[in-house]
This record gives structure tokens, sequence and C-alpha cells, in this order.
């Protein structure tokens, strides 16, 4: 049956006690139950360090295997191993550019985008520096907000050691078309980091099938803690040099998990899961028969849940996109085209004639709703789009707790601002 936002809020405590409406969630979503609890019962029942003798120890381990399972099945990865957390995305993405630069050479050349988030450029501008290596950037068509495929093209030609490619824009919602761009990429010999914080919270990932080396996400982005989770492929996360304490583990992921980590954030990740499989058997039938063929088990319970988000989001991506639309004074960034819908996630950049973004946000604020302003890290893309200096955006961003009801709300609240002009 289709997702029934009432039963689907009822797992996130924020609306209980809230009567916001959060739609800043492209920087960070609600948590849900199942997360909190997870979190709650390690601290209770399992907090200790790592490989210890003792019982509390070996409960901690074996949760964190679990999760290390559980992001296995969400990516779809090959094995555990192939699963490091850390603080973050951009923690991980700085870790792990540290361990690729040691393979670089000077002149070899890395490929960029000016739709991704920061934190999937600067690290290898940073290392770039470093190794004496060559930057291309790759551009977006600023009407659209779609990466530039003929200069990515030209780009690959030019053989890259590296390519940094974002899964879905931050700030325009993008969805890159990765199913051609990596298999571009893996013919020229590069290696592929994939950055999918955006991407995560609304549609399933497969990195066996995209054939990428490394992705990275953020279980704040989707219903869990402040965890970042990555991806890499287990052949290279063994090769490479990890910058890493003496007794540390010398095989992946330990020798990437660097110190003791976020136990209990792991432990809500692994929460934040178990919610979603529980979403895919409640909501996800209509997709089991066609996803069957290729996933099994919690990994099936995950695709069919991301599937149901998908197919529910369409909705509320349609109902922004026309309620922007039907508001006087606002410019749309990106795709607008609702023909389009399946280019792109429902995250939407706006700006208001007349009024600066952070104003705008500020008055929406005040009336319960939730957006967010600025450039989001997404440096590259306000300042293509000749909007950085002038205070960047106003982005807003539905997730499958959200409903049209909202998005409604929303728009009265936008048109009131104008009459009240």
């Amino acid at each position: 049956m289709p997702l029934d936002p009432p039963s689907v809020r009822l797992n996130f405590p924020a609306l209980q006690r809230s009567k916001a409406i959060f739609l800043d969630n492209p920087a960070g979503t609600q948590i849900c139950q199942t997360s909190l609890k997870r979190m709650v019962d390690y601290l209770q029942t399992c907090n200790a360090n790592h490989e210890g003798a003792f019982a509390t120890s070996r409960q901690s381990d074996a949760l964190l295997y679990e999760a290390h399972c559980a992001a296995a099945d969400f990516y779809n990865a090959s094995r555990p191993e192939e699963i490091v957390f850390g603080a973050n995305m951009t923690t991980l993405t700085l870790h792990i550019s540290r361990s690729l630069a040691r393979w670089l050479q000077p002149g070899d050349r890395i490929v960029v985008t000016r739709l991704d988030h920061d934190a999937n450029i600067s690290p290898w501008l940073l290392i770039a520096e470093e190794r004496g290596c060559r930057v291309d950037w790759v551009d977006f068509h600023p009407e659209d907000g779609t990466l530039n495929l003929e200069e990515f093209r030209q780009a690959i030609e030019r053989q890259p050691r590296l390519v940094a490619v974002g899964y879905a824009s931050n700030a325009l919602g993008t969805i890159n078309p990765l199913q051609e761009m990596i298999p571009l990429a893996k013919q020229a010999g590069a290696l592929v980091y994939v950055d999918a914080v955006q991407y995560a919270p609304h549609a399933p990932i497969d990195v066996q099938s995209l054939g990428c080396d490394f992705l990275v996400s953020s279980a704040y982005k989707w219903f869990g803690p402040h965890v970042g989770v990555l991806y890499g492929r287990y052949e290279l996360l063994e090769a490479l040099f990890a910058y890493k304490v003496r007794p540390a583990p010398a095989d992946p992921p330990g020798k990437f998990e660097t110190g003791t980590l976020n136990h209990e954030g792991i432990a809500g990740v692994l929460g934040a899961l178990e919610y979603l499989a529980e979403l895919g058997d409640e909501y996800g039938a209509a997709f089991e028969s066609k996803l069957a063929q290729t996933y099994q088990g919690r990994r099936l319970r995950l695709k069919k849940a991301m599937m149901a988000i998908r197919a529910y989001e369409e909705g509320l991506a349609r109902a922004l996109l026309e309620t922007l639309e039907e508001t006087p004074g606002v410019t749309i960034y990106g795709i607008r085209d609702l023909q389009r819908l399946n280019e792109r996630v429902p995250t939407v950049a706006f700006r208001l004639k007349g009024w600066h973004p952070r104003q705008v946000a500020t008055e929406l604020d005040r009336a319960g709703i939730y957006v967010w302003d600025g450039n989001y890290y997404a440096l590259e893309v306000t300042t293509r789009l000749g909007v950085e200096a002038d205070g960047g955006m106003v982005r807003v961003g539905p997730v499958h707790y959200n409903t049209v009801r909202e998005i409604e709300q929303f728009g009265a609240a936008l048109r009131k601002l104008i009459q009240a002009n």
C-alpha cells in the first residue's frame, strides 16, 4: 500500500513534540524512535570499549559488527568490512583523501564538479596542491542545474586518476546520471568517489551496480544520528595506507576507524536502518517482485523502503514546485519541469524578489516553518549562479515524513510575506 504519512510521523518524537514544519531536512533530518532507542539501550546495557575480555565489551563489539552488516545491506556492499564509520561525510572524505594522495604523482589529473558540496571538492583540491596534480572542473547548466556531460566526457578523455562526483546536488536537487558517468570513468582507469549524502534519504543505493570505488553519506541525513558511513571497495581499503596509531588494526575497516568510535551513534545507525527495513515491510510490497530478483533478506527490505519513499516523495516534489511556480516573485533554481521529477530529489532552492534569503528564512521561522538559506557549503553552485554575494538561496527539502498539507502551509506563509511587504 502507499506510504501513510500519519503513521510514519508517529515514528519521529520531534514531530510529536513540536508543531513546527521541518523543511530543513537537506541539512539533517529528524531522528526516528528506533534509532534513539538503540542509542539509549547501548549506553545503558553495553557501554564499553573495543575488544575487551568481558561481557559488555563483547556485546558492544557484536552490536557494532551488526551495524556494519546493516550499513553494507543499505549500500549493497559485498561485505561488512567495506563499511567505515566516522564522524561525518566531510571528515571521512578528508581522511580517505589523505590516503589516496599517496597514490598520486605530479601531473596526475583529478576531476571535480561545480555542482558538488564542498566536502567533495576541497579535499581533492588540497591533495592536488600538495601532490602537484591538475584539477579539471566540470561545470553545470545554470538554466536547469544539470551537469554538463560533454565537459565530463572531455575531462575523462584526459585520463584522470580520480573522479569525485555527487549522486544528488545538496543545493539544487539534481540527480547525476552516475550509471552513465561511472563506466566512462572506469574505462579511463579512474577511481570514482561518490558523495551520496543528499541522495541517500530519497532512493535506494547499490554500490555494486554503480561500480564506484567509494561512496559516502551521513546517517543524520537519513533519520539517524550524527555519524558518517563510508563504503570502499575492500581491495582498495586493504591496499591503501592508513593514517592511524600503531596499535590500531591493520585491516579494514578498523585501520580507518581511528580511535574509539561513537559507539552509541553507530548503534543509532543500526536503529535507523531497522526503522527503514520495517518501513519496507509495511509499504514496499508493490516493489517486491521486481527487487526480489536481485536482493534478499534485509537488503530487499531496505530497497523496498527506499522505493516506497521515492514514490511518495515524487508527490511532495510536485506539490513544492507547483507551489513555488504559483508564487509571485519566486525564481526557482534547478529542474522545474514536472515531467523530469525522476532527475531530481525533492530538494529545491529559490530566491524571492526583493528579499534577502536570510530574511525569508527568518520570517518563515516566525510562522513555524524551518528552511535553510545561504550556500549550504555548495559554494561553487551559488558562485556559478551569481547569488553567492547576495546571500545565496532559500532551500526547502521535504522528506517522507512531510506532507502535502505542510507544503501548502509553506506556500501560504510565503504568499503572506509578499502581501505584507
